[in-house]
């Protein structure tokens, strides 16, 4: 599962908006009293065979299923199958062909069956249910992570939405896929599978394994059977039906394919195309071929989480999809971070899957750290550097993600170990452990690991065991301190030199609660022109490390590798942190060093960190350098603005010609008109959307006018650019452009967007377009409440409130008095 609960710290981090909302841990909670264990195997899954079609108008699937079990040890007389909402119709025993009809009792969650007899640990026996499911009538609870759990979802079934294809999928995670079918809906239950599903005609299937055969019944459907004939847990069964154009490549001599909607059909390669080289690097990297029968990934609408690693079928969210315009933005983004994300699931999550949610660890962790893996492999160190280093800032920045364990037996609801401990904080721990053990020997750990657990489930003790069988070293203090304890280090760091003597002696001190962390950690120390590297531990609240230098150190840089999961100060002159800059290898080095500079922008020494950084060989760094650079100050403005003209002119990365526009923008310079509208003419729409916005506090006119054109044709950050000269110059006329983009925006983008769009709402004549921008804003300020948002989202209902005061509108003012009370209202 992609780590989109991610949406609330995304939020607050793009919209500077309130941090997400966090329940209370000094809150008496007796959920949290309760130990999660594993869940106990009374029977056990063998295979599952499904004969299902579908009711688009009363969204029901009508299915058989033959679902075939075995007791796990203990004799038994008895079944009980997760099956959420549904009206059972028939449950019988199959012996010989034959079904008998078995007793049974239903309470709407669960199904108790009343077995012929005692089954013994080495009998199968075969269960035939009749039932229908009624997933939109299921009373679910979503997650942060997963915002539905219906596990069933038909997409515009009647096709009253012109603009929405018609579409059926599944979402399996956590415990969903029991309302669609009956199963033990448990992650440490794995099984074969069967899907036979009857469809119309003209639409395209696709489900876990092979496509079997396919068949036309003569009556407008088409039933196609999808064979699984390798063992997965019931969460990653999937279905999908709809209008999808296929896209076929290949790994090796195994089916990679691409579904997409017909639109973004000519795009399949640029978006997906990668894929198969994805596939040998982590089958390369694992030592474990690609394990199973074939690869799908499929794009489908009003997805409710980032991506579904389902075996040999993942389903993305419908923001993968990407003209090759939209896609020269692109760079290493959300998208094709989750594509190796989901990927990585393959092996960590379906191939050996977490043996309960309190070890969820063991899948969502190692798929994070995949994704910094995949950035090194193709993109290089500095964006691996850059993309564990956002996921170490995302839990540092998460209020209580600290009172957390990764590996966690207490909590409220299973929902909620998708979390940033879970993602980021686990890929920054096993970055951290790579970084420690090396990476040879921490790959051959994860290649022990899978081998042991082929096809069954694993836990953090089992990734223990196989990193120290590969290492020969004893990890138990490093699970111990990481895997089974919460919280991080608080580091202060600070250096003495002594001439006479000629050491340099280094100062740690944690000042976190409670015991000091075990750290091992790399120290380089650069003098006389060369490095060298100690591998030192830090073991108590308070170090001294002491090294012998022929020569005062330029430059002593602790955590060299830049790996450890911690909070620091690092008590660095200027001086040293501009030669840190100029000669440490990592993008977190000079990282570091732009951030000591950028809130000494006085000094002589900043002034040279920042203007260097601005041709940083990384584009993430000239950027932040860009935006950084404090334009006020005469010496920057003087040094930067020659080199942040140039970069908006000739830069090979269009972000960064898009954020040295920005920055020019702001500068009110009509010389750079010609270097604006130069710009509006770009295939980027990033460049396209800065130049339109530095165009507009010139010459709105030009800029109003530049804005109708592009109505035809907007994407990324063109339709923001669009809409905020709209909302600053325009009216009715332009507000049904406005409501509609504004609508299709990421939740991100609509929140970076909220002011300008609410200014607009309050000002246009129509008092009905007035009342759509109020219950637009006003569902966004319920659903994404629980994040913390809800006070934001009401400031700006207020705004319109008053505009339409103003205006004398009354129906407005009563739809925003109501709009405030729902978001007040909403849990």
């Amino acid at each position: 599962m992609k780590k989109l609960l991610i949406a609330g710290a995304l939020l607050a981090a793009v919209c500077t908006l309130p941090a997400m909302a966090q329940q209370d841990p000094t809150a008496e909670d007796p959920l949290l009293k309760i130990y999660r264990e594993t869940p106990a195997k009374v029977n056990n899954l063998v295979h599952t065979k499904l004969d299902v079609r579908f009711d688009y108008k009363k969204r029901y699937l009508y299915g058989k299923e033959w679902v075939t079990i075995k007791p796990h040890f203990y004799p038994t007389d008895s079944l009980r199958l997760d099956a959420k909402g549904m009206d059972i119709n028939n449950v019988s025993i199959v012996k010989n062909g034959k079904n008998t009809p078995l007793k049974f009792t239903y309470d709407s969650l669960s199904l108790g069956i009343k077995l012929d007899r005692v089954y013994r640990n080495y009998e199968n026996y075969t269960v035939y249910i009749d039932y229908t499911a009624k997933p939109d009538e299921l009373k679910t609870q979503g997650s942060a992570a997963i915002n539905d759990a219906k596990g069933l979802y038909f997409i515009n079934p009647d096709g009253t939405d012109k603009d929405k294809p018609v579409q059926i999928w599944t979402q399996g995670e956590t415990e969903a896929s029991s309302a669609w079918f009956p199963t033990i809906d448990r992650p440490n239950q794995k099984t074969t599978q069967e899907i036979s599903m009857t469809v119309p005609a003209k639409y395209v299937t696709l489900s876990n394994g092979r496509l079997a055969s396919q068949k036309l019944n003569g009556n407008g459907t088409r039933t196609d059977v999808w064979k699984m004939e390798l063992p997965h847990a019931p969460y990653l069964f999937m279905m999908a039906v709809g209008d999808f154009k296929i896209y076929k490549d290949k790994w090796r001599n195994k089916e990679v394919s691409y579904y997409l909607e017909p639109k973004y059909a000519p795009y399949a390669k640029e978006i997906f195309g990668f894929t198969p080289e994805a596939i040998e690097f982590f089958s390369k990297t694992t030592g474990i071929d690609y394990p199973w029968v074939k690869y799908a990934q499929i794009v489908c609408r009003d997805y409710v989480s980032g991506a579904m690693e389902n075996t040999t079928a993942t389903l993305h969210g419908e923001y993968v999809q990407a003209t090759s315009r939209e896609l020269v933005d692109a760079y290493y983004d959300q998208a094709r971070s989750t594509i190796a994300h989901e990927l990585f699931h393959q092996w960590f999550g379906d191939y050996v899957t977490a043996e309960s949610w309190s070890n969820l660890t063991v899948n969502e962790s190692f798929a994070d750290f995949s994704e910094t893996m995949w950035a090194e492999y193709k993109y290089g160190k500095d964006e691996g550097g850059a993309h564990i280093h956002d996921d170490l800032q995302a839990y540092l920045k998460t209020p209580d993600a600290k009172t957390k364990n990764l590996a966690r037996f207490h909590y409220h609801d299973k929902e909620d170990v998708f979390d940033v401990v879970t993602y980021q904080k686990g890929g920054a721990i096993l970055y951290y452990l790579r970084s420690y053990l090396g990476e040879d020997a921490f790959n051959k750990g994860m290649n022990i690991y899978l081998k042991s657990n082929a096809f069954k489930n694993g836990e953090a003790h089992q990734v223990r065991l196989a990193f120290e069988e590969a290492s020969g070293r004893d990890l138990n203090w490093f699970f111990n301190e990481w895997y089974f304890s919460s919280g991080h280090p608080i580091l202060d760091i600070s250096y003495k030199w002594d001439e006479a003597s000629k050491t340099q002696t280094v100062y740690v001190s944690q000042s976190q609660d409670g015991n000091a962390f075990t750290l091992p950690v790399a120290v380089d120390i650069y003098a006389g022109g060369k490095k060298q590297r100690h591998k030192v531990w830090l073991r108590n609240k308070a170090d001294t490390l002491s090294f012998k230098v022929a020569s005062k150190p330029d430059l002593v840089n602790v955590d060299a590798e830049k790996a450890l999961p911690a909070q620091k100060t690092d008590r660095k002159s200027l001086a040293e942190f501009a030669f840190q800059y100029a000669n440490a290898p990592l993008y977190l080095d000079r990282f570091e060093a732009m951030e000591a500079a950028k809130t000494e922008q006085g000094d002589a020494t900043a002034q040279k960190i920042m203007v260097a950084a601005m041709k940083d060989k990384y584009y993430r760094l000239r950027i932040k350098a860009i935006e950084a650079a404090d334009m006020k100050n005469d010496r920057i403005r003087n040094a930067a603005q020659p080199i942040i003209t140039q970069l908006a002119r000739t830069d090979d990365n269009t972000l960064v010609r898009a954020a040295a526009i920005k920055v020019l923008g702001k500068l009110k310079t009509s010389a750079m008109l010609p270097l604006y509208r130069e710009a509006l003419k770009s295939r980027s729409y990033a460049v396209q959307g800065a130049a339109l916005t530095a165009l507009a506090v010139l010459e709105p006119a030009e800029a109003l006018k530049q804005a109708k054109a592009f109505e035809a044709d907007n994407a990324g950050a063109l339709t923001p650019a669009v809409i905020s000269v709209y909302s600053n110059q325009g009216g009715s006329a332009e507000w049904p452009f406005v409501y509609k983009e504004y609508s299709k925006l990421t939740p991100n983008a609509k929140f970076a967007s909220m002011q300008k769009f609410a200014e607009m709402a309050g000002r246009v004549d129509n008092p009905a377009y007035a009342q759509q921008g109020i219950i637009l804003l006003k569902d966004l300020g319920v659903q994404y409440k629980k994040f913390g948002v809800g006070d934001y989202v009401s400031s700006n209902i207020s705004l319109v409130k008053s505009a339409r005061a103003q205006h004398n509108d009354d129906a407005s003012v009563k739809a925003a008095d109501e709009a405030l009370k729902a978001i007040e209202d909403a849990k």
